[in-house]
């Protein structure tokens, strides 16, 4: 069977190119006769395959010294509840801003730690914006602030990087990370879960400000010390060693294909033709999101009627176009176009859009 473009928001398309080469390496990974699934973490070839993941990851992303790479597991659902425990302190407060679902959970699990303030909210306009920062109602006294810098389900993106003082900013950005420059150093904290853009299920990469370490109380479990895990290179325990090895090769075809400058190109452009198809449908398809606020990743749209939904997923589906179905919270449908969705398949994901609005319109 030949492969279809998978739109799916997670776990998600990887570039073929990585998926052949780890095919390729599967038996025998550089002559070690070993496969990367069978090595030893504390071996010379793992601790070279992990030490050039980061190496390859700072590069690209220009992470400078003074922040700390963590490959770590649970994805970043368990990053919801490291970060208040590690950085909000007994009896401590943090300021979230409330953008849509992954916000919420992330504020629902930060609840548990301690004091959080809604700096603001786009609920008002259900989630469809992202809060001007002229709104936001900071706590200067606060351990951190945190945005969710890209909404998967909802479509919504800042491309702006907040103000925020002394005060750390904390940013989840799992479904946006390394489709465009950032500037690390405004961060005190970014994390990631690696299923979205990056690679396998069952990694989070969490870059963390150095003087932000050690700061867990007092009986904190180990695994979930961001100091014990820095402490240990990320090899406190063992690491999700293959899931480490395929981001690993995703870091090197993004090297290869330029760097995250010529990604952001190709991303605009393709989420520019999928707007393009929405914007000039004349109704017919619809995006709910502020067009400042679009995601580049994540592009949510609905039909005119909701009747039309199965017979524009199953229509899709024979035209080799999957996992176009919104999330089960909101509806509709949803494309998620990563750095790994080659431009053929948004080009095809267009042509189809345009023939269904001819044959059902």
């Amino acid at each position: 069977m030949s492969r279809v473009f998978n739109f799916s928001a997670g776990p998600a398309v990887l570039p073929e190119a990585v998926l052949t080469r780890a095919a390729e390496e599967m038996l025998d990974w550089h002559g070690s006769g070993m496969s990367v699934m069978e090595m030893s973490h504390r071996g010379k070839e793992f601790e070279s395959i992990i030490a050039k993941a980061e190496a390859d990851l700072r590069q690209l992303m220009g992470i400078p010294a003074s922040h700390k790479v963590l490959f770590l597991q649970g994805g970043a659902t368990l990053q919801f509840a490291m970060i208040p425990m590690n950085l909000m302190g007994a009896g401590g407060a943090a300021d979230y801003v409330h953008t849509g679902e992954w916000a919420k959970k992330a504020i629902g699990e930060a609840r548990k730690f301690g004091n959080v303030s809604l700096a603001a909210s786009a609920e008002d306009r259900k989630f469809t914006h992202v809060p001007p920062q002229s709104e936001w109602q900071l706590n200067p006294d606060a351990a951190y602030v945190h945005i969710t810098s890209n909404e998967t389900i909802g479509g919504v993106e800042y491309h702006w990087i907040p103000e925020t003082g002394k005060v750390p900013l904390v940013a989840d950005m799992s479904s946006h990370i390394l489709s465009r420059p950032m500037d690390v150093s405004r961060y005190g904290l970014i994390y990631a879960g690696a299923q979205k853009n990056i690679g396998p299920a069952g990694l989070a990469i969490v870059i963390i400000r150095e003087d932000l370490l050690g700061r867990a109380p007092a009986g904190t479990a180990a695994m979930m010390d961001y100091k014990v895990m820095a402490d240990s290179a990320s090899m406190y325990n063992t690491p999700p060693t293959y899931a480490v090895y395929v981001s690993g090769l995703v870091f090197e075809w993004l090297l290869d294909l330029g760097g995250l400058a010529e990604m952001e190109k190709r991303n605009r452009a393709k989420a520019a033709l999928v707007y393009g198809a929405i914007d000039s449908s004349g109704g017919f398809y619809t995006n709910p999101v502020e067009p400042r606020d679009r995601s580049l990743m994540n592009i949510p749209f609905r039909l005119p009627d909701a009747a039309l939904e199965d017979a524009f997923l199953k229509e899709a589906k024979a035209n080799g176009l999957l996992q176009l179905k919104g999330h089960r919270s909101v509806g509709g449908m949803r494309a998620s176009i990563y750095n790994a969705m080659p431009l053929a398949g948004v080009e095809a994901l267009v042509s189809f859009m345009r023939e269904f609005q001819r044959a059902h319109g």
